[in-house]
């Protein structure tokens, strides 16, 4: 697991909306969400779903299980970042 990975809504930002040339409206539309649905994940201010996941991947941008690894792997390295976490073993007496 990467260190610090990116937002996957910033992936989509700059790797396919932009390279694509269109706006979030537009992808929103053609991804049959609404726009302030992806507005928020491209901003980083919500996760991919799994429903979003299998529409980008029904239109072409990659895979919905790569969009899920993405999301977890941001997910988990924000858990991890710094944070204790109390924790005794689940098998001792």
């Amino acid at each position: 697991m990467m260190k610090n990975p990116p937002h996957p809504g910033e992936i989509i930002r700059e790797d396919v909306l932009a390279e694509l040339g269109l706006t979030v409206a537009e992808a929103a539309l053609r991804l049959g969400v609404a726009r302030v649905t992806l507005s928020r994940v491209v901003n980083g201010r919500a996760g991919i779903s799994p429903n979003l996941a299998v529409r980008l991947e029904l239109a072409g941008t990659g895979t919905a299980r790569g969009w899920l690894a993405m999301q977890v792997n941001y997910d988990l390295a924000r858990e991890l970042d710094g944070k204790e976490h109390d924790v005794k073993p689940l098998d001792a007496a």
